[in-house]
């Protein structure tokens, strides 16, 4: 005997993104394993995990309303994926650009002047009210990326820690979706605050 798990396209088209959603975040969880056990290549990783973690945005923003919490779908249907989670919605990049700054100068001039142009771009968006998700995510994506790749910074420091959260923030948004006043007001000073302790590591590296 055939089971219906849908009365209407609407709900079919429901459980076809549900069945979609489960199937990124196990391809992540497999893929981030062969990453760590050197099964596949740091470009083959970083090029495939870019494709999956672009799907799953654009997945997580189209089903907000029926999965507002990644992590709770992942426990209703015992997925037991720790790495893929962390992956697509706490960091939101490759680990490959977290880790990226190990192959480079740990003081390197070009990723100080990068951190430094990323802050300020990204602090100029809220000052312009530019506060819709798909205009702020972009800025702190890139933010967060060059963080990363100044090794100087250890790996709790708050601007990284910062913007993690707020990404995870985001990405749990529609891209259409704005920060309220409140939200904006509350990054901007996260920005500030993380970007005078920037300033202060600077000494320290030597730069």
């Amino acid at each position: 005997m055939e089971v219906k798990l849908w009365n209407d396209k609407r709900e079919r088209e429901m459980y076809d993104n549900f069945a979609e959603l489960y199937a990124i975040i196990k391809a992540t969880e497999k893929l981030e394993k062969a990453y760590v056990r050197d099964i596949i290549s740091p470009s083959e990783y970083e090029t495939e995990c870019q494709k999956l973690i672009a799907h799953f945005k654009t997945l997580a923003s189209t089903l907000k309303d029926t999965v507002p919490s990644i992590e709770r779908f992942a426990d209703t249907y015992k997925m037991d994926c720790p790495a893929a989670i962390n992956r697509l919605v706490i960091s939101g990049v490759p680990a490959t650009v977290e880790h990226r700054a190990a192959a480079s100068t740990m003081a390197d001039p070009k990723i100080v002047a990068e951190c430094t142009t990323n802050f300020i771009t990204a602090m100029d968006v809220l000052k312009l009210n530019m506060v819709a998700v798909d205009q702020v995510h972009p800025v702190l994506s890139e933010l967060s990326a060059s963080l990363t790749k100044f090794a100087v910074l250890p790996p709790d420091f708050e601007g990284k820690t910062k913007m993690r959260e707020w990404l995870s923030r985001l990405s749990r948004m529609s891209a259409a979706d704005e920060l309220t006043e409140q939200q904006a007001r509350q990054l901007l000073f996260d920005l500030d605050s993380s970007f005078n302790s920037f300033m202060a590591a600077l000494p320290n590296s030597g730069t």
